[in-house]
């Protein structure tokens, strides 16, 4: 006996298929919105955290901010306080210039130079006098460039020829000069005492 199926069973899979498709596409629709759902609050979790180390970093730098102002102020007063005992130490220094100007320019001049005046303005010293020759200024400025602790950067200003009579019939030619010079202040002398006796020291070895 044969048995003939009138049923449109062609359409009845094709509904079974499209019925699996939409339950596949609704299942990935559902995973994929949970995935999506999970990644975001990830990332939402990793944001909040980091905004509250952003907070605490702000808040420490603040603080660190106030800590570099107060050491920038201390520095300020540190620096006037250093500037005030350096000027109280100079001007108790200043005090034996005259007696180092006078003893330097004693020690300092050669024969046959004589000084007529001595004028000083702060640590500048404006030297005249009366010489015998050129040559005996330039020895003047040597010593006082090279062999003064106490004086620094000679500098000849003029020179005049001149003539002095010692007595009616002999009348010499002498050279009149004006020089300056800086006469260095206690702490300078020994920074460069110093610095001559550093320099100086590979060679004694």
């Amino acid at each position: 006996m044969i048995l003939i199926n009138l049923l449109p069973h062609r359409e009845a899979a094709r509904k079974r298929k499209r019925e699996a498709f939409y339950a596949a596409l609704g299942f990935s629709a559902l995973v994929g919105g949970v995935i999506a759902g999970a990644v975001f609050l990830w990332y939402a979790a990793q944001i909040s955290n980091q905004k509250d180390k952003n907070v605490v970093l702000e808040t420490e730098i603040k603080r660190l901010e106030g800590q570099i102002k107060d050491i920038a102020t201390l520095q300020q007063e540190i620096a006037a306080l250093r500037a005030r005992q350096q000027a109280v130490e100079d001007l108790q220094a200043d005090r034996n210039m005259p007696v180092h100007l006078l003893n330097e320019l004693v020690r300092q001049l050669p024969d046959g130079v004589y000084v007529t005046s001595v004028r000083q303005d702060g640590q500048v010293v404006a030297v005249q006098g009366v010489a015998q020759s050129n040559e005996r200024v330039s020895e003047l400025l040597r010593n006082l460039g090279n062999n003064s602790p106490w004086m620094t950067r000679p500098e000849l200003i003029e020179i005049i020829a001149g003539s002095v009579a010692l007595t009616p019939r002999d009348q010499r030619r002498v050279a009149n000069f004006n020089i300056r010079v800086r006469l260095l202040r206690a702490s300078e002398a020994q920074g460069a005492a110093g610095a001559a006796s550093a320099a100086s020291a590979p060679g004694k070895s």
